[in-house]
């Protein structure tokens, strides 16, 4: 039988309600953030790497947190270009990306947005919600709600997608039927910020908005 759904911790809710206040009172902060985390990001770069392909290999693709059908992609490319990515993942789920990222504090995009962008938005710890012609408006509406406000999150259609409503974060990524699947906020509470981000704390605002 598979675990509860891990609800988010006061300590989490007050780490995310931080960043999102830093990034709007605090933006000229975010050099000597940059220079003061490089150590931290560079281990935590190695970590992510051996967290992803441990869970992958030993627990059956499931997240640290057991959501139950989470799966988890190893460690992947980070090299910035200008040019357009063929993924392996639909949509991708991390590697090479453009140097600038997508806007992601909160963002509920309507129409499709570029994977290179959004994919170094991953890099940044946050979560992006996608969904294609199968998820009707009720669905879309619930997750919008989800989205809306939440610092290190975006959602946007996704036709290209087999699932109906896809959740990605950096190396790692949840299909579900519903919005109202309690593996939604689950996946939201551990993976927005979450051990797997390559550069957390970096900035999800002032980036590309289409």
């Amino acid at each position: 039988m598979a675990s509860a759904p891990r609800k988010p911790t006061d300590g989490r809710r007050a780490r995310i309600e931080a960043l999102r206040k830093e990034e709007r009172r605090h933006e000229r902060r975010r050099k000597i953030i940059y220079a003061s985390a490089a150590g931290l990001i560079l281990a935590g770069v190695v970590a992510g790497g051996i967290w992803a392909v441990t869970s992958a290999s030993d627990n059956g693709g499931k997240s640290a947190a057991d959501i139950a059908g989470v799966q988890t992609f190893g460690q992947l490319g980070r090299t910035h270009v200008q040019t357009p990515v063929s993924y392996p993942q639909t949509p991708p789920v991390g590697g090479d990306h453009n140097p600038l990222w997508l806007t992601c504090n909160g963002n509920v995009y309507t129409k499709p947005v570029p994977n290179e962008n959004a994919v170094h938005s991953l890099e940044h710890g946050a979560v992006w919600i996608t969904y294609n012609d199968k998820a009707g408006p009720d669905d879309v509406a619930a997750l919008a709600a989800k989205v809306q406000g939440k610092a290190y999150t975006f959602m946007s259609p996704y036709p290209a997608e087999s699932g109906k409503i896809t959740l990605t974060a950096w190396s790692t990524q949840l299909v579900v039927d519903s919005a109202s699947d309690p593996r939604v906020d689950a996946f939201l509470a551990e993976y927005v910020q979450g051990p797997q981000t390559p550069e957390p704390g970096a900035p999800c605002t002032e980036g590309l908005t289409p």
